[in-house]
């Protein structure tokens, strides 16, 4: 059984910064492509970034290269979203995810293992 558990959201000021973390135990962790999405009230889950196995193919979402970074530590069994520059309209819950195998698709239905999700909050 695959378990992600996602960790440093909060509440931050636009233009501000803040480093998710998710942790994931169970089956191997470091053969498999990590996502981030991402859901704002009333709006579908959205794609934001995600990254290979090894960590050398990275994919964002248009509208956010430039300000997250996608990074993991395959001995911490962890996966990161650097977000910096955040705008209010970056506000959603953000869901860390396992995807069914080795591409970097953005397709919600690429992905068969999710953690909970953590509150991010960009006040203005």
């Amino acid at each position: 059984q695959v378990q992600l558990v996602e960790s440093g959201g909060g509440l931050v000021q636009a233009g501000g910064s803040l480093r998710l973390s998710c942790a994931a135990s169970g089956r191997p962790f470091s053969t498999y492509t990590m996502g981030w999405f991402r859901q704002a009230p009333g709006k579908e889950r959205e794609f934001v970034a995600a990254i290979s196995w090894t960590g050398g193919t990275t994919n964002y979402a248009d509208s956010l290269k430039g300000r997250f970074t996608i990074s993991k530590d395959n001995a911490k069994n962890t996966v990161y979203l650097q977000m910096n520059s955040l705008k209010p309209e970056d506000t959603a819950v953000y869901y860390c995810a396992r995807h069914r195998g080795s591409g970097v698709s953005s397709a919600t239905s690429s992905y068969n293992y999710w953690g909970q999700g953590t509150q991010v909050t960009v006040s203005s």
